[in-house]
């Protein structure tokens, strides 16, 4: 719910894209569809992506910023925390 709430308050200025790494493609929709979440979702079901990002475990955050740099975060990320991560990103 925080990661939806935050890619509707940031719309227009961060780009939320959820990658869900385990699970076949109906659990992967049924966790969409039971969660309401409405930004883009990828299905990473080889990982590639999670190996590109060095991402060990979910939940993990890889924030892009717009020059290119990458920021990691393991494990799970609290929505104040969240919110002030976006604004610094924002504002870079």
């Amino acid at each position: 719910p925080s990661v939806e709430e935050a890619s509707n308050n940031w719309a227009g200025e961060v780009d939320v894209i959820g990658v869900a790494w385990t699970g076949d493609e109906e659990s992967f929709q049924g966790f969409v569809d039971e969660h309401g979440l409405t930004f883009p979702q990828v299905n990473d079901e080889t990982g590639a992506l999670f190996a590109k990002f060095g991402v060990p475990y979910q939940p993990a955050w890889a924030f892009v910023a717009s020059d290119g740099s990458v920021r990691m975060h393991n494990g799970a990320m609290d929505d104040a925390t969240l919110d002030a991560t976006l604004e610094e990103l924002a504002a870079s």
